[in-house]
């Protein structure tokens, strides 16, 4: 139930902010994820993500306080088509054998909380946010047949078998992995901009714009204009249906939707959200 919840949970991460996850594994105590953030969010997306699944779980297990230890461990990748991503999803894929949760004798196929027996089936089978496509490509498979996803599992157990655990060093130890010359932008850029801080704003920006373009869409559809949310009582339905959507869509904190919409505090938004029939 709980490996469910967190799947859900990913799968409405990824509809607020347009993550496309590549590769997933589910493990005892920790859980990998390779996955493209186009609107470089990913702060804002894990923060989500990671609390809302924390409140879920705490909830159904009557529990308190963090689940997870410390922050996540990011590793940026490159892209580029030169097998650095086939590498990294591979050792993700690969996950539940190291680890020896599986028998000799048994596939990677079997363990199912991988994204690995995702790639095996049919596209219409899958999750919507499931991108396999580049995954496949780097493998030389141009075609999401059953013939293809054939040699995609044949080429991984065949990885499997002769994993000796050095071609992943750079993944445990670093924080990049890619062609040398990108390393070395990445590292100037870093330098220009100044550090953690200059990222933090720039990843509320980009939450932030995709949350103000709902709210104009929103405006436009009910014929208001911006005063309009002043105007109206805080808990007019109209604000209400543009919360949810809010809610839904984007990683915006209750705060803000609060102030954005004129509707007094994160506990009115809340208390609205709460209602049924609005």
């Amino acid at each position: 139930m709980d490996h469910r919840r967190f799947l859900e949970t990913l799968a409405e991460a990824c509809g607020k902010t347009d993550w496309q996850v590549l590769a997933y594994c589910l493990m005892p105590n920790h859980f990998h994820l390779v996955v493209e953030t186009p609107q470089a969010n990913l702060v804002a997306g894990m923060k989500w993500f990671m609390g809302t699944y924390t409140s879920r779980f705490n909830r159904r297990h009557k529990l308190f306080g963090h689940l997870f230890s410390g922050r996540y461990k990011a590793l940026i990748v490159d892209g580029s088509g030169n097998g650095y991503l086939r590498t990294v999803c591979d050792y993700v894929h690969l996950n539940p054998s190291r680890a020896k949760l599986l028998q000799k004798e048994e596939s990677l196929r079997t363990y199912r909380w991988s994204s690995f027996p995702e790639y095996l089936k049919a596209p219409t089978k899958r999750p919507a946010w499931l991108r396999v496509e580049r995954l496949l490509g780097e493998y030389g498979i141009h075609r999401d047949s059953a013939a293809g996803r054939g040699r995609l599992e044949e080429a991984l157990e065949q990885r499997r078998g002769a994993e000796d655990g050095q071609a992943y060093k750079a993944i445990r130890r670093g924080w990049f992995l890619g062609d040398e010359k990108l390393k070395q932008e990445l590292l100037a850029q870093v330098s220009e901009k100044a550090g953690k801080s200059h990222y933090g704003e720039e990843l509320r920006e980009s939450a932030e714009a995709k949350a103000e373009r709902i709210v104009a869409e929103e405006l436009r559809r009910l014929g208001w204009k911006e005063d309009e949310l002043k105007r109206q009582r805080k808990g007019h339905r109209r604000k209400v249906q543009m919360a949810r959507r809010l809610r839904a869509e984007t990683t915006m904190s209750l705060k803000w939707m609060a102030e954005r919409l004129a509707m007094g505090s994160a506990s009115m938004v809340t208390h609205c959200l709460r209602q049924k029939g609005r």
